[in-house]
């Protein structure tokens, strides 16, 4: 058995990779649904949770669901600073409605409390994660945030946290910290060719050009 399943939290995803009983958790959404995401989790063995960057909206139950599953949490380095205070790398939007996502997410990065816990696996481009029972390897995607990672799975799938975004439509993401990396990001995206995208927020579609030259 091979399955990608979307858990919808609201208006955010996490996705259990799931491959012969064994799974990897990605990404770890609100607390309010924290219920949910365990109760999906517990239908399979979960080996590990990947977090494809730092902010409050995509950690916020890591804590909570390592010690309940067991599973340790590798995320990439550079976003560890975040897990203390989501402040601490500015973000920038172009259009009104990312602006109006701008706004509410730094209300949300300013008041919404985190567990602390710390990675016990720090990832980075190429890493194959074979060891956790699953075909799937690191997909470096920074831009977003510093640290911001994907997935690339059974070379048919590419799990890409908030690289890209599909809150309205989908498009590269309307939140970066620094915008040329991000393009560049959402332009290696591109360059994995036919797969299918599975968004941090929002629902999947088909691999395509993200980046108008």
């Amino acid at each position: 058995m091979k399955e990608i399943e979307r858990i919808r939290c609201g208006n955010s995803n996490c996705f259990l990779i799931k491959q012969n009983n064994r799974a990897i958790l990605v990404d770890t959404s609100r607390t309010k649904y924290r219920d949910k995401i365990l109760e999906s989790c517990r239908q399979v063995d979960v080996k590990l949770i990947v977090l494809t960057h730092g902010h409050v909206d995509h950690i916020q139950n890591a804590a909570y669901l390592s010690k309940a599953l067991g599973a340790p949490i590798a995320m990439h380095k550079a976003d560890c600073e975040l897990i203390k205070n989501n402040m601490l790398e500015p973000m920038f939007a172009d259009k009104v409605m990312g602006k109006l996502v701008l706004a509410l997410s730094l209300e949300s990065f300013k008041h919404d409390i985190v567990e602390a816990f710390e990675p016990t696996l720090f990832l980075n481009e190429g890493d194959s994660l074979e060891n956790y029972g699953i075909e799937a390897s690191v997909i470096a995607l920074p831009g977003h945030t510093r640290g911001s990672i994907g997935l690339k799975v059974w070379e048919a799938d590419l799990i890409v946290g908030d690289a890209l975004m599909n809150l309205f439509y989908p498009t590269v993401s309307m939140l970066y910290g620094d915008k040329q990396i991000m393009l560049a990001s959402a332009t290696k995206i591109t360059e994995q060719g036919e797969a299918t995208i599975h968004f941090g927020h929002g629902k999947s579609v088909a691999n395509k050009q993200w980046v108008k030259n």
